[in-house]
């Protein structure tokens, strides 16, 4: 499929947090590129890469093998917090010494579609280890951080909206570097868990975080769905997002920004 008009002039870069070598057994990048290599398939834009923050190729490198004139720069993170709102924009400013246009979406973990993404997800992953959705009780495992807000804002409305759809049972959130962990959330659960975890791709805190966190409940009745940034779906957000930027005025979704690199 072959893009036409603005989608012509236009190349996609996919932006993430990456981990680098010998970071943790499991851990990897795949992610992004499988999404990347879905988009590009598509043909929504004449360009597709992925950058990393931590890891290669950089976002400098990365953004050096495009060649249109305008770039949108999706941030595979799932909230708007410092890699987002500052280090990408710093590296992109770095970054673009061509001075081409290039302009920032608001990342995965703001995509409304996100949370009926998320009631699949962990409902399949109910399903597959024999359990009824409605019993279960899911739990958003999130990074969260004592510095900077936005990983917890952004997973409690995932959990609110979780809860609000009525699929499970209940819906709680937990994080790694903030309260509640995730042995507290499950204090007094009864009926079946399972853990979404809030991560953009198969990362050290997907990878073997989470799996060991779970695993430490010793509870036959809690199961580890995967990774948010890795569920059936993902890529079709990016693209109905990408898609939307396209063809609304100007190239420019109104509510699908956050910035501009010059």
């Amino acid at each position: 499929m072959t893009p036409s008009g603005n989608a012509s002039r236009t190349a996609l870069l996919i932006a993430a947090h990456g981990e680098r070598g010998g970071e943790g057994a499991g851990a990897n990048n795949q992610a992004p590129f499988r999404i990347a290599r879905g988009l590009s398939a598509r043909g929504l834009t004449s360009e597709v890469a992925v950058g990393f923050i931590r890891g290669e190729p950089s976002i400098k490198d990365a953004l050096g093998t495009l060649t249109a004139p305008n770039i949108i720069v999706y941030p595979l993170f799932v909230a708007n917090g410092y890699f987002t709102r500052d280090r990408l924009a710093q590296l992109l400013d770095e970054a673009n010494g061509e001075g081409r246009k290039v302009d920032v979406m608001a990342p995965l973990g703001l995509d409304p579609g996100l949370p009926d993404l998320a009631v699949t997800f962990a409902a399949r992953a109910a399903c597959e280890h024999g359990l009824e959705p409605r019993a279960c009780n899911v739990i958003l495992l999130a990074h969260g951080s004592k510095k900077n807000p936005a990983s917890r804002q952004s997973t409690e409305r995932m959990t609110h909206a979780l809860e609000a759809n009525g699929s499970f049972r209940s819906a709680r959130s937990a994080f790694l570097e903030e309260s509640p962990s995730l042995q507290t959330a499950v204090t007094g659960i009864q009926g079946p868990i399972v853990v979404v975890g809030m991560f953009s791709g198969e990362g050290l805190h997907g990878a073997k975080d989470a799996p060991q966190l779970v695993s430490a409940l010793r509870r036959d009745d809690a199961v580890f769905a995967g990774v948010i940034g890795s569920a059936a779906g993902v890529e079709d957000l990016i693209a109905r997002s990408v898609e939307n930027a396209l063809h609304s005025t100007g190239g420019v979704a109104s509510t699908g920004w956050l910035s501009a690199a010059r």
